[in-house]
């Protein structure tokens, strides 16, 4: 596959990623413009990369994160913690115990994740809750 296409400006995605904190409209916008920007990450460094469904997930924006997912963003099991996609999130965990701890975007856990998607991921929050303190 040598389909070689141009990067995304750094200051474009810096925009996209920061508008899906909370700018649903911006979003839009953008990814009019850039469609490719749905796949981009933001390099804020320290290896702390945030694409914009992170962004959506911390802040619990579930209608900038289900714009994301219909545009083709890849879906993480901390967007689906946010979303209250309990079976997705039950598989990986049960797979890689770990990931129950393992830090997002900002260092921001996965339980925070959960919390962020309120009422809709109350069975997220109880599952993780539930764990042992050492998974």
């Amino acid at each position: 596959m040598n389909d070689k296409k141009p990067a995304i400006r750094p200051e474009t995605v810096e925009a996209f990623v920061s508008n899906a904190h909370g700018d649903l409209n911006a979003v839009r916008q953008l990814l009019a413009n850039e469609p490719a920007l749905v796949k981009a990450a933001w390099d804020l460094g320290g290896g702390d990369w945030e694409t914009a469904l992170g962004a959506a997930a911390h802040m619990g924006r579930r209608d900038i994160a289900e714009s994301l997912l219909e545009h083709g963003a890849r879906v993480d099991v901390f967007a689906a913690a946010m979303l209250g996609k309990e079976s997705i999130v039950r598989a990986i965990v049960e797979n890689n115990p770990a990931v129950a701890r393992a830090p997002g975007p900002h260092g921001i856990p996965l339980l925070a994740h959960a919390k962020a998607g309120g009422e809709a991921a109350a069975g997220v929050v109880e599952f993780l809750e539930a764990l042992p303190a050492d998974e």
